[in-house]
C-alpha cells in the first residue's frame, strides 16, 4: 500500500499540507475521489481549504454539514466538497443525484464517507486525520492506480 504521512503542528501547517495535496491533484487527469476520515475537529475541512486554495479559491471554506455538498467551479477543475455527517441513510444520496457528481475531470472530497457506504464510489485516496501530540497527523493511503500516482507525486514533492 502506498501512503504518505506527516505531522501538522497547527492550522497553518494543515492548510499548507492541503496545498501540497492540491498540487499533486493538479497533475491528475480525470475523476478523483478522496475520502476524508477523522473525528470532529480533526482538520478535514481545514485540509480541504488548502486543496481549494491551491486551485485558486480565496473565499471562505465551510463544511457543508447542512447542504451536504459545496461546489467550487475553479479554473482548472470543479471540486465537490461533501460532508455526510448529518446524513440519515445512504439512500438519501440517490435522491440528491449523487452519481451525477462523479463524472468528468472533477475532484470529490468527502467528509464522513462511512455514512454513504454502499452508494459512494470507491475512493482513489483515503485521508485520515488524527489529533496527536498537540497537533494533527494526516495519512493519505492510495486505493487505486490514480491514487497511487497522486501519493507518489506528493511524496516526491514534499521530500524536496
Amino acid at each position: 500500500m502506498i501512503e504518505w504521512t506527516t505531522f501538522l503542528a497547527d492550522e497553518v501547517a494543515t492548510v499548507r499540507a492541503g496545498n501540497a495535496v492540491g498540487a499533486a491533484m493538479a497533475k491528475t487527469d480525470g475523476l478523483l475521489t478522496v475520502h476524508l476520515q477523522g473525528d470532529l475537529g480533526a482538520g478535514k475541512t481545514t485540509l480541504t481549504r488548502g486543496v481549494l486554495q491551491h486551485f485558486g479559491h480565496s473565499g471562505a471554506v465551510k463544511s457543508p454539514t447542512y447542504t451536504l455538498v459545496e461546489v467550487y467551479e475553479l479554473s482548472e477543475r470543479t471540486v465537490y466538497h461533501f460532508d455526510l455527517y448529518r446524513l440519515g441513510d445512504p439512500e438519501e444520496l440517490e435522491y440528491m443525484g449523487i452519481r451525477d457528481y462523479f463524472s468528468g475531470n472533477s475532484i470529490s472530497l468527502i467528509e464522513w464517507p462511512s455514512r454513504g457506504e454502499g452508494v459512494l464510489p470507491t475512493p482513489d485516496v483515503v485521508a485520515t486525520l488524527k489529533v496527536q501530540d498537540g497537533g494533527r497527523v494526516v495519512k493519505l493511503e492510495a486505493s487505486s492506480d490514480l491514487g497511487a500516482a497522486l501519493v507518489e507525486r506528493l511524496t516526491a514533492q514534499t521530500q524536496q
